[in-house]
């Protein structure tokens, strides 16, 4: 791994997350695994990117790599310009799980608070931030409210809140919205938009869903069966983040750029005639 300079502050004009000719090997009983091959990947500011890919193609492991969870064994990764360690120690990214997390005997205004308690951050500052996003994920009645009180959804969108607390530029998501019922993801997905489009932080997001990666995204990354290579990376022209709303779901465009994904996890080169099909009609 080539290690980068570690600074407090980032290069002006830095991406948000730079992949640079990473490979992960695992050792096994077995032998060596290779589960990601020659990744190179650049991640602007305020972007948002999902990963797609059959299972074991390493979508999960890439993110672990960007949040300093685990690191490559050959090539480099910084966020914005430092080592993934050091914008872990700035607290430049928020993490989200498939699995909520929340801490059972907190409340849920306990559990957005936490990490902001954990870094210093004195009682009053801390009652403002969570205020404030307990409203922007819509949950501002349930503050008082324990874990095991809500549904999935409202969990996970706490789960976000907590993610985004302490206002980071990155927010790295692990199928956040895939143990949820299709109606309830649906309407997670939007709120995800709109949070987004108001926080203007990047998002890497690992899904298996398709049209979640389409309705949400600014560009999707397919990736290969394992040893996980980038396939191809499409550019999904949908309009900006914060305007697409459920109407986009039945979009001529929308469905395009589904089967264009489709297409390409198959490994069919055909798929970025079928959007500029669309698009000339």
């Amino acid at each position: 791994m080539t290690d980068l300079p570690s600074t407090g502050s980032a290069p002006i004009g830095a991406p948000a997350v730079s992949v640079t000719g990473v490979d992960k090997t695992f050792s096994t009983r077995s032998g060596t695994v290779t589960a990601l091959q020659d990744i190179d990947l650049t991640v602007a500011p305020g972007e948002f990117v999902s990963l797609i890919g059959p299972s074991g193609c390493g979508k999960s492991t890439l993110l672990r790599l960007i949040a300093d969870l685990d690191s490559p064994t050959t090539g480099a990764v910084s966020v914005f310009g430092k080592t993934p360690r050091q914008a872990r120690i700035d607290q430049e990214y928020g993490i989200a799980f498939q699995q909520a997390g929340l801490l059972p005997w907190r409340t849920v205004r306990a559990n957005v608070e936490l990490p902001l308690e954990l870094h210093g951050a004195g009682r009053a500052e801390r009652a403002a931030r969570v205020t404030e996003l307990l409203e922007l994920v819509g949950l501002a009645d349930f503050g008082g409210s324990y874990p095991d009180q809500l549904s999935g959804g409202m969990q996970q969108r706490v789960a976000i809140a907590r993610a985004i607390a302490e206002s980071p530029r990155l927010l790295l998501m692990d199928e956040p919205f895939g143990a949820l019922d299709e109606m309830t993801r649906e309407r997670m997905q939007t709120e995800l938009v709109r949070i987004c489009a108001e926080t203007g932080a990047a998002v890497v997001f690992v899904t298996h869903s398709i049209p979640e990666a389409v309705f949400l995204s600014n560009r999707v990354v397919v990736m290969s069966p394992r040893p996980g290579r980038i396939r191809d990376i499409l550019d999904v022209d949908l309009g900006r983040a914060g305007e697409r709303g459920d109407a986009l779901r039945e979009d001529e465009h929308f469905f395009a750029s589904v089967s264009a994904v489709r297409e390409l996890l198959h490994g069919e080169q055909a798929a970025r005639g079928a959007v500029r099909g669309v698009e000339n009609r």
